[in-house]
């Protein structure tokens, strides 16, 4: 199920130059963490309160054709603003290469939140710092595909 209606792209310039590059390149160009060299997803969401099409890029942690969505916010007392809008629509759309597709994500908890948080270190190993900089446990979402 596609997601559709009135984009509107990210307030942070450098978030929807790399999103669009991502995007016009088929996932080619744009396609890492600004200089980190970590590969990076294009997830497409409905925005909560605008009801707007939302996309961001996110670590690339993907098992088994799913993929973890971790909600750090480098660390903030507070989530980001896209865990809300999942929260309430779980319907997104991933691009991880030259077309996206259709996944719903849940919240994870227990082991198997456990498991997709090593996955997520391993990746990125600043999730780790990014939790002790913060009280909140950070969320970790898992988006599966749509059969």
């Amino acid at each position: 199920m596609p997601i559709e209606g009135e984009y509107e792209p990210s307030s942070l310039q450098w978030v929807r130059d790399q999103v669009a590059e991502y995007e016009a390149s088929g996932g080619e160009r744009a396609n890492t963490l600004r200089d980190t060299g970590i590969p990076v997803i294009v997830v497409t969401m409905h925005g909560r309160s605008s009801g707007k099409v939302r996309k961001i890029a996110l670590m690339r942690v993907e098992h088994d054709g799913s993929y973890a969505l971790v909600a750090s916010y480098g660390g903030r007392p507070e989530h980001p603003a896209w865990y809300g809008n999942l929260v309430a629509d779980p319907h997104v759309m991933i691009q991880d290469g030259p077309e996206p597709h259709d996944y719903v994500v849940r919240e994870l908890a227990g082991v198997e939140r456990d498991e997709w948080w090593a996955r997520a270190v391993g990746v990125f190993p600043t999730y780790d710092e990014y939790q002790s900089k913060t009280e909140r446990i950070i969320p970790v979402l898992v988006a599966e595909p749509v059969d």
